[in-house]
């Protein structure tokens, strides 16, 4: 049954209205909106307190609910789609880790093969973090798996992921990065950089081939000096290519993560969460593919190298609150860093991330101070807190 959502607040794709209705469609679409002196004739559901927004898009994420992506199981992935729907979160695209050539094209099989019926947030794509990493940057990432870019194994893991890889990171300085980004980067796949040491020279190089998307900025990559931009310098600078931004206030501090906003523009920031098998669950021991974490006071390290953070416990709707909280971005800033670029960062911005007629009605309801009320699926009320 069509209905018509009465609200004080709606971020459009182009402008953010005042009160008004907007329609959702008995097919579970978003239909056409109608501003508050033009109430429509229907079933109306009044959210007139509250905002809507198009539903988050967590583009960058391995884990969740005590689940990894490198589980392979497909009913843990799906676990984690409708454990989503807690964090706002109604696309994302199921992040690996650098792991064997076999291991990976498993995964990219048991996703492909399955990811339609994913009962939660929707499956949009698949993000490959490595292997084609440094070892001076490799965080959580196991290095005894990095090796040089090679475009015949990405194909062979895109054919087994029936064309689902949307975003590859890869470390500019790798033998052959430049030659790999032109061959991998198109209308389809983002290949983003990474877990690096490059110089600007040789991020700009890779950029100047197709990269697109920088990975974690100001985490796992060489750092910004008057001498020797580096690879935070170029995420900087380059034009026309989205930064993920981890704000959670342990991976990047609130004048850190302004500075960026600032230089980019939010239209170039895509807030991601890099969160790993503890989120939503107490603290504690955890491992990271094969590595051991330690999750306390909101962060998550390698037992081993106690100072290296090891992804996070972040949901996405808590950073889209952060920065409004800290005072570095808008309300309606902070809902276009957490729909809309990432979404577009990883060429999926047809399908999920802002709110046009005729496209699922997957959105959120938002309180006032920016915290989350209730997430919908295709018009039907999903989850409320």
């Amino acid at each position: 049954m069509t209905y018509y959502i009465h609200a004080k607040k709606f971020f459009l794709p182009n402008t953010t209205e005042k009160g008004g209705y907007l329609e959702v469609t008995d097919d579970g679409k978003f239909g056409s909106y109608f501003p508050e002196d033009e109430k429509p004739a229907g079933k109306i559901v009044d959210y007139s307190d509250q905002m809507i927004a198009p539903g988050l898009v967590d583009t960058h994420i391995h884990g969740l609910l005590g689940h990894d992506v490198m589980d392979n199981d497909w009913d843990k992935i799906n676990d984690m789609s409708k454990g989503l729907l807690e964090a706002g979160v109604t696309s994302w695209l199921p992040t690996t880790l650098t792991a064997s050539r076999e291991q990976l094209n498993d995964v990219c099989k048991t996703i492909g093969d399955n990811y339609k019926k994913a009962e939660g947030a929707k499956i949009q794509g698949i993000y490959f973090e490595g292997p084609f990493f440094t070892e001076e940057h490799k965080g959580a990432q196991n290095p005894k798996y990095f090796t040089d870019p090679d475009a015949d194994e990405f194909a062979e893991w895109q054919e087994s992921a029936h064309g689902m890889i949307r975003k590859i990171a890869i470390a500019p300085e790798r033998k052959g990065a430049v030659e790999f980004t032109k061959a991998v980067a198109s209308d389809t796949v983002a290949v983003a950089l990474g877990h690096s040491s490059a110089t600007f020279e040789q991020a700009k190089a890779c950029v100047e081939a197709g990269a697109s998307v920088f990975t974690h900025t100001y985490n796992g990559m060489s750092g910004l000096s008057h001498h020797q931009p580096g690879m935070v310098g170029a995420a900087m600078t380059m034009n026309w290519v989205d930064d993920e931004l981890i704000c959670d206030g342990h991976h990047v501090l609130a004048p850190a993560a302004e500075t960026l906003i600032d230089k980019k523009t939010p239209e170039h920031i895509a807030l991601i969460t890099d969160c790993m098998r503890a989120g939503l669950m107490p603290d504690g021991d955890y491992v990271l593919g094969e590595l051991p974490v330690i999750v306390e006071g909101g962060t998550a390290k390698l037992k081993s190298v106690p100072h290296n953070l090891a992804g996070s416990i972040l949901l996405l709707k808590d950073a889209i609150k952060n920065v409004v909280d800290w005072n570095i971005a808008t309300d309606e800033e902070a809902i276009i860093m957490g729909s809309y670029v990432p979404a577009k960062s990883c060429k999926i911005a047809d399908d999920c991330g802002a709110i046009y007629p005729g496209r699922d009605a997957d959105f959120i309801v938002l309180n006032s101070d920016m915290s989350l009320s209730e997430t919908y699926l295709d018009g039907e009320s999903r989850y409320q807190a």
